[in-house]
């Protein structure tokens, strides 16, 4: 969910610190934010989920990421007021130079910080937490320069410790991600904090593809398999890969799910409940345009489906552009039409909870194409036939579109949370 870039200044920072740049110095003073968001399972029911101080884990799984040094930041407690949001995933953690030492962005170290702490017990005294985020795209790794699992794990250790963490975040990409030596330092801390921290929250964020994840994604899952490690939840970011609205992430969630049965050997929902999804809102570094209505659609998927996680980068975005709409990519708005804090409501409705009422109405799902009464019925619906994300069928005197990849579910059979979106009586 990140990138590491040299700081820039908000107007023209990039829009997430996560894949192609990310305002690796800035940005990463985020991480102080860390305090106890423990990214966690779903409200929808995956299988992990424990409190933490009182906080449901399924809020960490919901938990934004946020740049409160960078990038226009916003302040976390008049989000938390406007949405009911209660946690925020704070970004980055890199290795300070070429050293085994923790900083923010890489060159604050995390032994004089005295900013983060003020945030974190700002948004803890609100009620809420906060999860931290290590690694991204980019930048010096600690996996890169401490050599062992052991001493990755220190190093990490560390930043639990100082912060009080209750979850941690290892966002494994580029060029890290393509480093074997790297990734198994990752890997192996990831596992030894798990361990040596009973409660942990632990999640792994990496690339999405339109195949799910690329070939450095299976080879970090089989280095986990190896190692005998299980996260609470494997998040793709299914963005900046050729992705052409709601219906290709989906589709990717659905093949990701499929590669971590392959892996495991898990059945379809286990792996559900180990996977997780991490979205970039309006316009992406590529160019790509995820609105509200994407955003619902890939949540109905993932409380369908009993994602173990949702969330998204970042909030610092989640506002509309002064002047121009869209003036380009920016790290400090969406660069699409919206009233403040929309793609914040989708996590909080993915937590389990209802955001306050605004005077904006509710985003309507991107694939939604009702039709009238009296509309001509579609192709029937067929068994064993595959559906992706747009098809129309009929069944039952009624039109229906798939939201996403289906085969074998009766249209109308799993009410408004199912694959299939009711568009009206035909004849």
């Amino acid at each position: 969910m990140e990138r590491a870039l040299p700081p820039h200044s908000p107007a023209t920072a990039p829009a997430r610190p996560r894949r192609p740049r990310r305002a690796v110095a800035v940005a990463l003073s985020v991480f102080g934010l860390l305090a106890g968001g423990v990214s966690a399972v779903a409200a929808s029911g995956s299988a992990n989920a424990a409190t933490t101080d009182g906080l449901g884990s399924n809020w960490y799984a919901s938990a934004p990421y946020l740049m409160p040094e960078d990038n226009s930041p916003p302040d976390a407690a008049a989000v938390m007021d406007a949405t009911g949001q209660k946690a925020f995933q704070l970004a980055f953690i890199l290795a300070q130079g070429n050293t085994c030492s923790p900083s923010w962005g890489g060159t604050s170290s995390i032994d004089t910080d005295t900013t983060m702490p003020a945030v974190i017990q700002t948004i803890r005294n609100k009620g809420g937490d906060v999860s931290v985020s290590v690694g991204g795209y980019g930048g010096t790794k600690l996996g890169q320069t401490c050599g062992t699992p052991e001493a990755t794990a220190a190093a990490y250790q560390k930043v639990v410790t100082k912060y009080n963490l209750k979850a941690i975040d290892f966002d494994l990409e580029e060029p890290e991600y393509e480093n074997t030596a790297a990734i198994h330092n990752e890997i192996g801390a990831a596992r030894i904090l798990q361990q040596n921290n009973p409660g942990i929250y632990v999640s792994i964020t990496t690339a999405g593809t339109n195949a799910g994840t690329g070939w450095f994604g299976t080879q970090m899952l089989l280095e986990a398999k190896s190692q005998g490690f299980t996260p609470n939840n494997y998040s793709i970011m299914p963005f900046d890969g050729g992705f052409n609205g709601a219906a290709a992430q989906t589709d990717a969630l659905v093949k990701f799910n499929q590669i971590l049965q392959n892996t495991f050997g898990w059945n379809e929902a286990t792996a559900y409940a180990h996977e997780g999804v991490s979205l970039m809102n309006g316009r992406t570094d590529a160019a790509e345009y995820f609105k509200q209505a994407d955003f619902q659609t890939v949540l109905d998927f993932a409380t369908a489906h009993k994602l173990a996680r949702y969330t998204y980068w970042s909030v610092n975005r989640d506002r509309q552009c002064p002047g121009t709409v869209d003036p380009g990519l920016s790290g400090a708005c969406s660069s699409v039409a919206q009233s403040d804090w929309d793609f914040t409501k989708f996590t909080v409705k993915f937590a389990g909870a209802t955001p306050p009422t605004s005077p904006s109405p509710s985003p309507t799902t991107s694939t939604s194409t009702s039709t009238p009464p009296g509309t001509p019925c579609a192709p029937p619906w067929g068994a064993g036939t595959v559906y992706t994300g747009g098809n129309p069928v009929s069944y039952k005197g009624h039109n229906y579109h798939a939201k996403w990849w289906t085969t074998n579910e009766v249209p109308g059979s799993t009410g408004q949370w199912g694959v299939w979106a009711d568009d009206g009586p035909c004849v």
